[in-house]
């Protein structure tokens, strides 16, 4: 798969995931979103579940996961997505393709 493919499969969930997004919760998950709202007194507990997404996404931003998640699916990074173009096409990589030969050759080459 290919940044193309992230793009249009980001775009496709966005699509189906709409405005509203019904969700279930077990009963730990229905007890911490209590006491988040009773603590921290929002407007509704909608706006809980969007912080959360927002932290969580934050978190897995930041410790790589996202990234690994992406690597394995589809060839590219967040920061490519973002971007728009691969490291390759970023740095003109893909534009002076190296040999594909055995790398451990030009140890030997002086």
């Amino acid at each position: 798969m290919s940044l193309d493919d992230l793009q249009s499969a980001v775009e496709e969930e966005y699509a189906a995931l709409g405005d509203e997004q019904a969700v279930a919760l077990d009963r730990e998950t229905r007890n911490e979103l209590a006491m988040l709202s009773v603590a921290l007194d929002p407007e509704d507990t909608d706006e809980l579940v969007r912080r959360a997404v927002h932290a969580f996404f934050q978190s897995v931003v930041d410790r790589g996961t996202l990234d690994f998640h992406l690597r394995s699916g589809y060839d590219c990074t967040y920061d490519e997505y973002l971007s728009g173009m691969t490291f390759d096409e970023m740095t003109g990589g893909d534009q002076f393709p190296q040999q594909q030969g055995d790398p451990d050759d030009r140890r030997y080459q002086f």
